[in-house]
Parts: C-alpha cells; structure tokens; sequence
C-alpha cells in the first residue's frame, strides 16, 4: 500500500506514564509510523498531587521518536480532555483536513494505522462516512471482516474536517433532536446500554462525555463509522486508573495482528453486526445492584 499523504496522529495524555508508554510502544510498531506525523496534547496537572506524574509523562514525551515528526503542546493550565479534544482538534482538522485520534490507554495493532489510513483515503469524498474506528467489543459471535454502523465512536479513531464538523456540544439539543426523529431506541442501541440517559446527564451539566455527544451526532444526521470485524484495538485504561471507568476486563481483546482489507465493504449499517453488537452490550450494559454498589464503594475508597 502507498498513501501520499498521511494522516496526522493525534495523541492526548495526562499522567499515566507506564499507559503512554505502552501506547506510543504499539504505535511506533505500526508499519506506517515512520512515515506519520505525532502531534501529542500534554494536558496541565489538576492539582499539586498530580505534578510530579505530568512531570514525568512530559519528560517522556520528550524523548519520543520513530516517527516522521513529533510536536508536543503542553498546556500551562488543566483542561480535562472534552474541552480540550472539542478546542483542539478543528484546528488540526483544518490544517491537514483529517486525523487519527488516539488517548494515552490505546495500545494499537501494528495494522492500525494501515487500516486508519486505508478508511480515510478510500471514503474521503463520502459523505455516507463520518469515521473510522479501530475497536471491536470482544464478540464470539463470527463477524464481516469490515463493516459499516450508524453512529461514531471513541477507542482509535479517525474523521476528517467534514465529519467533525457535524459534531454538536449541545447533549439537550441531540437529545431533544433524537427524540423527536424516534432514534433514542437506536442511540441504546434497543435498550441495550442506556445512551441516552448519559446524553441526559450531559444536558443537565456533567461534564466530558465528548464520546456519546459524537456518537449521538453522527446518529442524528444517519452517518456511518467503518470497523474492523477484529479488534485493531485495545483499551488498557480499565485497571483502575482512569478519570471515569474502574477495574473491569468486559471490553478486554486480543489484538488482531494481520492487514483487513476494506475493498469490497457495502456503505451501509450491516444489520447482522448491529444485532451482534446489540447482543453483546445488552449482556454488559446493566450490572447487578451489588456490582454497582460494590464497583462505586470501590472507586469511592480509592
């Protein structure tokens, strides 16, 4: 495969050095990292506590190579990383005109960036296509090899500025808008894991969740997101040390560790695979009363 102009990689990380490494690790093992641009957000610590792990991922990011370049931003103030992804990343959209959006618990295939690249040249000028996305949950129900989903999502992923352009910060008005066209059952994927009732929280001031805003969005204006039958993916946050998520293995993968060929993908939602995914979250979208009491005495003790 040859692609002239590759996209950027954009990387956010915090303070989690023993993650980013593992992450930029995986990376640089990709076929295609030699040849692609890192551009890494380092967000500012939050409080006095956090210094000294800021501190160190900034001193390793420093030292970061095996890429055609490396540029660095470290912010003077803490931003978490919604407003900071919703600032920044129009920017970088609007200077190459696409990006590969990575966070600092993502540990890659060494085919990702192939399969990101492939997905971003080959749908470029199709509005059909808001994103390409490198995770599949862990299903052992037999998956299309590629396929397409309404939606967007959020573990390794890439949109040019045509999609990000559709993404709406307003949680109440997606709601209002969803609810009005009868897609709340599909944004829960049927009752499946409750969406919506995040996107509510949203609308009454919580803050983050840029993931199911972009979700909804592209939802909302009938998009679809390119994945991989195989995970390409990997998300090693659930260990405990994540702002919003505790010790869990239920989205744990094996890496897929070969090329996907994304020649002959049909441009719409594959109804078989919405089924499977449909499954899988009903399975793991609701825990019991006593997991939840027990994961959040966790998450409170800690």
């Amino acid at each position: 495969m040859y692609i002239m102009n590759l996209s950027p990689i954009v990387l956010f990380c915090y303070n989690r050095l023993d993650h980013l490494k593992k992450t930029v690790n995986a990376l640089s093992q990709n076929n295609l990292a030699a040849e692609s641009r890192l551009i890494i957000y380092s967000d500012a610590p939050r409080d006095i506590v956090d210094e000294p792990a800021v501190r160190s991922v900034r001193s390793f990011i420093r030292t970061i190579d095996g890429f055609l370049s490396v540029d660095i931003v470290e912010q003077k103030k803490n931003r978490r990383l919604a407003p900071m992804l919703i600032e920044e990343l129009p920017k970088i959209l609007e200077k190459y005109g696409k990006a590969i959006i990575l966070e600092d618990d993502i540990v890659t295939s060494p085919y990702f960036l192939s399969f990101m690249n492939d997905g971003l040249e080959r749908y470029a000028d199709d509005g059909r296509v808001i994103s390409i996305h490198g995770y599949m949950y862990p299903i052992k129900k037999k998956l299309p090899e590629v396929f397409c989903l309404k939606g967007a999502d959020c573990w390794g992923w890439a949109t040019w500025e045509r999609g990000w352009r559709l993404f709406e910060e307003d949680a109440g008005f997606l709601l209002e808008s969803l609810k009005k066209r009868g897609l709340l059952s599909r944004l829960d994927f049927f009752g499946a894991y409750n969406y919506s009732d995040v996107l509510a929280q949203h609308a009454r001031g919580k803050p983050d969740g840029w993931d199911v805003r972009w979700y909804a969005s592209a939802l909302l204006h009938d998009k679809l997101t390119l994945y991989p039958g195989r995970s390409l993916v990997k998300n090693i946050g659930f260990d405990g040390t994540g702002m919003h998520c505790g010790r869990d293995l239920t989205f744990d993968v094996n890496l897929y560790s070969d090329s996907i060929d994304i020649s002959n993908v049909p441009v719409e939602e594959d109804d078989e695979a919405l089924m499977a995914v449909s499954d899988f979250l009903r399975q793991v979208g609701h825990p019991s009363l006593i997991k939840r009491v027990m994961r959040n005495l966790r998450m409170m003790f800690r």
